[in-house]
């Protein structure tokens, strides 16, 4: 049950019956989507490795529960490695925070990382219509280079130069509105 005509649907039915060679299947079909994810999401290669790891155990775990969309095992995928990268962001976060004085520890009582974020969604909606769908593909809803190339109708590479070139006006305006 190891061949690429196998549905995801097939390959996952598989893993309920604890067939590990449909879960490695599984694996080898999604691995670099998840991975690429995950490197979006946090910040070092052991955090990208133990959340994918995390990823596919979850999903050996939990087969029985899954509910497929359109065949495709992949959505359920990303979020659950979604999921796990903010847990290990979230303990990062914790761990550094433990380690700082409580005087120097900043509280959100004002709503700054709100106004934030409100702030960076405004400079989104300055970008042009292609860049910024672009952007909310890529940056926000974490879809692949590929996804957003077939959902727009431009090429990997416009969508790859476009992203480069979003987050570099992002990053330009963030700088300048910290002087």
């Amino acid at each position: 049950m190891t061949g690429v005509d196998v549905s995801d649907g097939e390959l996952l039915a598989g893993v309920v019956g604890n067939d590990r060679s449909a879960l490695a299947a599984l694996l080898a079909r999604h691995a670099r989507p998840v991975t690429r994810y995950a490197w979006a999401l946090v910040g070092n290669a052991a955090d990208v490795e133990e959340v994918v790891q995390d990823t596919f155990l979850t999903t050996w775990r939990r087969a029985e529960t899954i509910a497929l969309v359109d065949d495709s095992l992949l959505p359920w995928l990303l979020a659950t490695c979604r999921y796990l990268a903010l847990n290990v962001n979230r303990a990062h976060y914790r761990q550094s925070t433990e380690e700082l004085p409580s005087d120097l520890l900043v509280t959100d009582d004002d709503g700054e990382a709100r106004d934030r974020l409100r702030w960076v969604m405004q400079e989104i909606a300055l970008l042009s219509p292609l860049d910024r769908s672009v952007t909310e593909l890529c940056l926000i809803e974490g879809r692949s280079y590929a996804e957003a190339s077939e959902h727009l109708g431009i090429t990997v590479g416009a969508v790859r130069q476009r992203v480069s070139r979003s987050r570099s006006r992002l990053r330009k305006a963030v700088t300048e509105n910290e002087a």
